[in-house]
């Protein structure tokens, strides 16, 4: 796929006049209590995969650029190894979660507020570039990535999903609103958009511990996906029934844990290139 194919298949993703005209409430953006019990428990000492790359790269007392940053799981774990840590939001109450977060890490942390690419220019230059789970997020994903590479002195690591991240609801759109929904892009497709570009990416997958977070109220876990769903509060009752047993527990949060997917990390260096 190249960034004109992304961008068409992107368009398949848009939902109906007519069901967003009869959504009571908007279907976009997170929860800010989903993004902060991530970050809570992200911790230096418990790396993903991505994380390592990460920290592979980044020189002592190096900065890091965190693109979508929401409440800093992608980045806070490299706190003990960095100097300053930037994190780029178009969601000011996402922006705020990661300053106390960041705070409560003790690592120094600028924000700005905006969508990429949009303040890159305004954005300062970083040793190592960080982006996690945004890139299905994004319509056009070629200006996208090279203003990640063009904010990277050393590497840019990004990590997604398999599978577009919403591709687990598929039966209940189908289910709530007859709607069929698109397979595609999935992560073979960036990889591919990435590589057109000219960049030297690599890819690693592997199936890892589900992220963790969640809601402390169950109610507030059923909402998330009735708003996403568009549908009335009235329908909590039937958004959990349909959800089943992918609505769980874990002993501290409450989750909506669809089919496990492998998570991929897409990573290039900017040169000189860094020596594994």
């Amino acid at each position: 796929m190249d960034a004109l194919g992304w961008r068409n298949t992107m368009r398949e993703w848009a939902l109906p006049d007519a069901i967003l005209a009869a959504a009571p409430e908007s279907p976009w953006g997170f929860p800010a209590e989903l993004f902060r019990s991530r970050a809570e428990l992200a911790t230096p000492g418990d790396l993903s995969y991505a994380n390592r790359r990460a920290r592979d790269a980044l020189p002592a007392g190096g900065t890091v650029l965190d693109v979508g940053v929401g409440a800093g799981a992608a980045s806070l774990p490299l706190r003990p190894r960095c100097s300053l840590i930037i994190g780029v939001d178009s969601s000011p109450e996402q922006l705020a979660e990661f300053r106390r977060q960041a705070h409560r890490g003790g690592v120094t942390a600028e924000t700005v507020q905006g969508e990429w690419p949009a303040v890159s220019t305004s954005t300062p230059v970083a040793d190592v570039v960080v982006c996690n789970h945004v890139a299905y997020n994004v319509a056009d994903l070629a200006p996208f990535a090279l203003a990640l590479a063009t904010h990277a002195r050393r590497r840019v690591v990004m990590e997604i999903t398999g599978r577009h991240p919403t591709a687990w609801m598929a039966d209940l759109w189908w289910r709530f609103h007859a709607l069929h929904r698109p397979t595609h892009p999935d992560a073979g497709d960036v990889v591919s958009v990435l590589r057109d570009l000219g960049l030297t990416v690599r890819r690693h997958a592997e199936v890892s511990p589900r992220r963790a977070g969640g809601f402390e109220r169950r109610e507030d876990a059923i909402a998330w996906i009735r708003r996403r769903l568009c549908l009335e509060a009235t329908r909590d009752t039937d958004v959990a029934a349909a959800l089943g047993e992918r609505l769980v527990h874990d002993g501290a949060f409450w989750s909506v844990r669809p089919p496990i997917e492998p998570v991929v990390t897409v990573w290039w260096d900017v040169q000189p290139e860094i020596a594994e």
